[in-house]
């Protein structure tokens, strides 16, 4: 299996004339002379037969992690990736403590073309009221504005709720250029929940966007075992609309696209351990039973906290997750995997 980044994968295959010594290696762009260079094994167009017999080629990138925190500060933990197509490069939303001096979570964002090089880092939202703000789910709708749907903690009663941000042009929040500093009145409210005052919504906030309407999917610490879904008009105030998944695992992202000429909603899960899964849905409401997507590779990642699919158009190039190597879940890093064709020599 190779490892490789996200687009341009080169294969170097040194001594072909004869094939007494092959070796194959990754390298960083165009090949040198004399060498072999295979490119074009990013995912396709999304199968969703692909999906459901479960033969995911899910090649991790040769970098591990994929994105550290930034060494300066006594806290480092960063976690909670969220990315954006934005057509020409990805804007990567993430909730972490990204070198600083306090162990508050904050939501972050940076820009890149390829996976490969990362643009400037970013503070998006302080955590303003709350001792923390993370867990990030984003959207950008038709119009270029943005949605931000975070875990905020505490609520007025102690307990994680979700909290929402919007842009028109992903420098201003909620009326304030970034970073802006979160309020307990950005808190959502979800009408028919009758457990949603004394409910743990902690890292299991999914906003999607569609036809108009806002889609919430979630989870409760005090009600687990299921991932429930939500519909709001104006992306704050939501009206519940029932179970989606029966499966004791927290909901991360869900994406909408399209197979053989249908729409499918594609969600991620994980429950801070050696294992992420997903789900399929036809319809966005009932998702089938989750399965594996992957394992982790060693003790770097053992405890995977978060995932994030890595879209542009309709095709699943991959996802970012957060994973870390200790139980208490507070040295987390960002790493990658990438769904490519399988090279066969």
């Amino acid at each position: 299996m190779l490892k490789t980044t996200l687009i341009t994968l080169a294969i170097l295959i040194t001594g072909v004339a004869g094939m007494a010594d092959l070796s194959v290696r990754m390298i960083g762009g165009q090949a040198e002379l004399g060498t072999i260079e295979i490119h074009g094994v990013a995912a396709g167009d999304f199968d969703a037969k692909l999906w459901q017999s479960g033969k995911l080629n899910m090649v991790p990138d040769s970098r591990s992690p994929l994105i550290a925190p930034r060494l300066r500060g006594m806290s480092r933990n960063i976690y909670a990736p969220s990315i954006i197509d934005l057509g020409d490069s990805w804007r990567v939303f993430y909730g972490a403590w990204d070198g600083t001096d306090t162990g508050n979570d904050r939501i972050y964002s940076l820009t890149t073309a390829d996976f490969v090089d990362f643009g400037p880092r970013r503070t998006e939202i302080e955590h303003g009221a709350f001792i923390h703000v993370c867990n990030v789910t984003s959207v950008r709708l038709p119009d270029g504005s943005y949605r931000l749907m975070c875990t905020a903690y505490p609520d007025k009663d102690g307990l994680n709720k979700p909290a929402t941000f919007t842009s028109p042009d992903g420098d201003v929040w909620n009326g304030t250029k970034a970073p802006y500093e979160a309020q307990q009145s950005d808190i959502i409210t979800i009408g028919g929940y009758d457990k949603y005052a004394a409910a743990d919504i902690n890292g299991m906030n999914v906003i999607l966007y569609e036809d108009g309407i806002y889609r919430l999917y979630f989870n409760n610490f005090k009600d687990f075992g299921k991932v429930y879904r939500a519909t709001s008009k104006d992306g704050k105030n939501f009206s519940f609309d029932g179970v989606s998944v029966e499966f004791g695992a927290c909901v991360n992202d869900v994406k909408k696209l399209t197979s053989a000429g249908r729409p499918i909603y594609l969600m991620g899960l994980h429950m801070n351990g050696q294992r992420l899964w997903y789900s399929l849905s036809d319809d966005g409401m009932r998702f089938g039973p989750p399965r594996e997507l992957g394992s982790n590779l060693g003790d770097a990642d053992k405890y995977m906290v978060a995932i994030g699919w890595v879209v542009r158009g309709n095709r699943v190039l991959g996802f970012l997750y957060g994973a870390g190597a200790v139980p208490e879940l507070n040295r987390n890093r960002i790493f990658g995997r990438w769904l490519q064709k399988k090279v066969v020599f």
